[in-house]
């Protein structure tokens, strides 16, 4: 592995370690970002990385994200994520799960980890047989929270998109709004399907193009291939798959006066911020409009700690705080004339100490 001190998205990070254990093929990285709010939280990725690079990178930039994140939801946790490279063959064995779940007990609650990309319920249930150090869940009865964050994930992401509209469009419904949806996986379809429900446009896209197909023939909406979505004439961008995205080509390509989205790391540089903002688009900063998932993974973790279980009430305050954290952000990009991206960063970076 390249020396990550000296890699572009190493932010004095806490914690970089690489953990093998060749009985079970494990291969995996967890950073830590900051814990000066509380343990690192975040999601454990697992995902088939050609270049070893790139699961660094990876690694790297979303512990940061969640620093952030976390941050500015409010919660007493940190910044963490790990990413396991999955074999060529995609293979996810009891065995590696396990190995993993050592790998986290190790670390003896400085990092608490949660599904991700890859990583499904069941997963977590397996990693939870080697440590106390899991959130994500299954729970009993429809009042508790935890168990999947993606129906969170998405209800945070619509209040957001409600907020950015009633911002830039200045329209308090959605009713004829078009929404190019990217990704109609967990979030994304669950996004879409909300939009949907106040009188939303969709154009819909996915790599997996039958998925995207299903759902589209289900909400009455449009589709639109992969490589053409960003291309889209509508109102809002909702990108919901992979990060990085939002590139000198994918920002040229946007025909929209909105982005807001639940795809984790979606500039992929600095300075990609300010020419959305140079184009006169409203960029919804993708850790504070995501945080949804976040807010019910950490207060299930947290009340599991102390004994109890987790009203899904207590998730749902927080979830409509996310427009007002948005609005802020938008308000204070739009008297300073700095990028709502560098706004919202430097809030978060106030909040844990930087």
């Amino acid at each position: 592995m390249t020396a990550f001190w000296t890699e572009a998205d190493f932010d004095d990070h806490e914690l970089v370690q690489l953990v093998r254990d060749r009985a079970s093929g494990l291969t995996a990285i967890i950073a830590l970002h900051s814990t000066h709010l509380g343990p690192g939280a975040g999601g454990t990725r697992f995902w088939h990385y050609p270049d070893g690079k790139d699961a660094l990178r990876d690694a790297l930039r979303l512990s940061r994200g969640m620093s952030y994140k976390n941050a500015m939801a409010g919660l007493p946790m940190g910044g963490g994520k790990a990413v396991i490279l999955a074999p060529e063959n995609g293979g996810k064995t009891p065995e590696l799960l396990a190995a993993f779940g050592d790998a986290v007990e190790a670390l003896h609650g400085r990092y608490v980890t949660a599904e991700d990309v890859g990583i499904a319920e069941a997963d977590m249930v397996a990693v939870s047989r080697r440590t106390n150090y899991v959130s994500g869940l299954p729970v009993k009865g429809a009042d508790s929270a935890g168990g999947d964050p993606g129906p969170f994930t998405a209800m945070g992401i619509f209040h957001g998109i409600k907020a950015a509209v009633r911002h830039k469009l200045g329209k308090d419904s959605l009713a004829g709004v078009r929404v190019a949806v990217q990704g109609t996986g967990s979030v994304g379809g669950g996004v879409a399907r909300l939009l949907a429900q106040e009188g939303a446009r969709l154009v819909l896209s996915d790599i997996n193009q039958d998925r995207a197909a299903t759902l589209a023939r289900e909400l009455d909406a449009e589709t639109a291939a992969p490589d053409a979505i960003m291309g889209i004439a509508c109102d809002v961008f909702s990108p919901n798959a992979l990060g990085a995205i939002l590139d000198d080509e994918g920002i040229a390509r946007l025909d929209a006066p909105i982005v807001a989205g639940g795809a984790n790391n979606q500039l992929a540089r600095a300075g990609h911020g300010q020419q959305l903002a140079d184009r006169g688009i409203l960029y919804a900063p993708d850790y504070v409009i995501n945080a949804g998932g976040i807010i019910s993974v950490a207060l299930e973790y947290l009340a599991r700690q102390n004994g109890q279980p987790c009203d899904i009430n207590e998730v749902r305050k927080r979830l409509v705080q996310i427009p007002g954290r948005l609005e802020e952000i938008w308000q204070q990009s739009d008297a300073t004339g700095v990028s709502s991206d560098v706004v919202a960063d430097r809030m978060a970076q106030t909040l844990i100490g930087r």
